[in-house]
C-alpha cells in the first residue's frame, strides 16, 4: 500500500482517524508492505504510519525514502551523505522504530551529487543494520546498473502503468536480469480510468493540475479516445477499472509489485481484490492495443519535473518511436 494519499498529493486528506482506520483495514484484509516518505506531507506521514503500526511492527514490511524533503514548506533533492544520514534519523523517530526494511533514494541528486555517493551512504546505513535493503526511485537501467555495482539494490520503484510504461523500455528487463524489484507507484494512472474526474474541479493543491495529461487538449482527448474502451475490456473481464489496471500490471511479471494507494476503504477493498482476477491474453492483447505510449496524449510530468528524474521515457513527438514487445500472459 502506498501511504501518500493520507497526507498530501491529490488535495484532500482524510482525518487522522480516517486514514487509520484505512491502514488497519489493510492490515485485516492482509497487506503487510507500506510505503511513505520523508517528504509526504512533510514528515506527517511518517509520524502517522509510525503511530498506527507500533502493535505491528513486527509483520510490517515498512518502506521510506530519502534524499526529497520538504525544507521551509518546499520540496528539495538533496542527496549529499549528510544530509540523507540526517533524514535517516529524523525519519526513524517520526516513525518509532530503529530499523526500517527498505529505504529509497527518492531522487538521485544528478545534477550535484555524484551517485557513488549516494549509494555509498545508503550502504553505510545497511552495514549499520538501520535499514534492510537499499531503493532507489525514478531512474533509468543504466543508473541502476551503475548503482548495483556500488552495492546490491533490492527494489527500484518508478511510476509504472497502464498510460505510464516508461520502465519498459529498458528498466524492466534490467530488474529481471538483476533480481530487482520494480515496484510501480502510481498504478491507477492517478484516478484517470478509475472515475469520471473533472479536472476544472481539482484542488490548488493537487499535483495533477501541473500534469499535462489533466490538462487541455490532452485530458479530453484521452478521455474520448481511451476511457470508454477501457471501461469495455473490465466489462469483459468481468472486473472493475481498477481491478483491470493492477492486473495488467501483474500480468507483466513476477518482479513487478504495484502499490495502489488510497483514501477510501471501498477502493482499498477494490484494489485488492485484483489478486483474484484472471484476464484472458485475448483482452490483455486488445488492452495494449488500446493503451500504449502512441495513442496516450500528453507527456506524464511538465519538462521542468521531468528534468529532475533520470528515467527513460518516450517521445510524444514521434508516435512511430519503437518500444519493447509487451508481455501477452495472465
Amino acid at each position: 500500500m502506498g501511504c501518500m494519499n493520507l497526507s498530501h498529493g491529490y488535495g484532500g486528506v482524510p482525518s487522522p482517524e480516517g486514514a487509520v482506520a484505512l491502514l488497519q483495514r489493510a492490515y485485516d484484509l492482509g497487506v503487510r508492505h507500506f510505503d511513505t516518505a520523508a517528504l509526504y506531507g512533510f514528515g506527517h506521514n511518517e509520524e502517522l504510519v509510525g503511530r498506527w503500526m507500533q502493535p505491528f511492527r513486527k509483520e510490517i514490511h515498512l518502506a521510506s525514502k530519502c534524499g526529497m524533503q520538504g525544507v521551509n514548506g518546499q520540496r528539495v533533492i538533496d542527496g549529499r551523505p549528510e544530509t540523507m544520514r540526517a533524514t535517516l534519523e529524523d525519519s526513524l523517530r517520526r516513525l518509532n522504530t530503529d530499523f526500517i526494511d527498505l529505504y529509497y533514494l527518492h531522487r538521485w541528486d544528478k545534477n550535484n551529487v555524484p551517485l557513488e555517493e549516494s549509494v555509498g551512504a545508503l550502504a553505510d546505513m545497511l552495514r549499520e543494520g538501520k535499514i534492510g535493503g537499499i531503493g532507489l526511485s525514478e531512474v533509468s537501467a543504466a543508473t541502476l546498473r551503475k548503482a548495483h555495482e556500488i552495492h546490491p539494490v533490492t527494489a527500484v520503484q518508478n511510476e509504472y502503468s497502464l498510460w505510464t510504461q516508461n520502465p519498459e523500455i529498458a528498466l524492466s528487463s534490467a530488474c529481471q536480469e538483476l533480481g530487482v524489484a520494480l515496484v510501480a507507484f502510481s498504478p491507477m494512472t492517478r484516478g484517470f480510468f478509475c472515475g469520471d474526474l473533472n479536472p476544472e474541479q481539482f484542488s490548488a493543491k493537487d499535483i495533477r493540475c501541473n500534469m499535462p495529461r489533466f490538462q487541455e487538449p490532452h485530458f479530453s482527448a484521452n478521455r474520448q479516445n481511451l476511457l470508454p474502451g477501457m471501461r469495455q475490456l473490465a466489462r469483459e473481464a468481468g472486473c472493475t477499472p481498477a481491478q483491470l489496471l493492477l492486473a495488467w500490471l501483474l500480468s507483466r511479471g513476477e518482479h513487478v509489485i504495484p502499490i495502489p494507494g488510497t483514501t477510501k476503504v471501498s477502493h482499498l477493498e477494490d484494489n485488492l481484490g485484483a489478486a483474484e482476477v484472471t484476464v484472458a491474453p485475448e483482452v490483455l492483447g486488445r488492452l495494449n492495443a488500446l493503451v500504449n505510449p502512441q495513442t496516450v496524449q500528453g507527456p506524464r510530468y511538465p519538462a521542468a519535473t521531468q528534468a529532475e528524474i533520470d528515467t527513460e521515457q518516450f517521445s510524444f513527438e514521434s508516435p512511430s518511436q519503437s518500444r519493447s514487445t509487451p508481455h501477452s500472459g495472465s
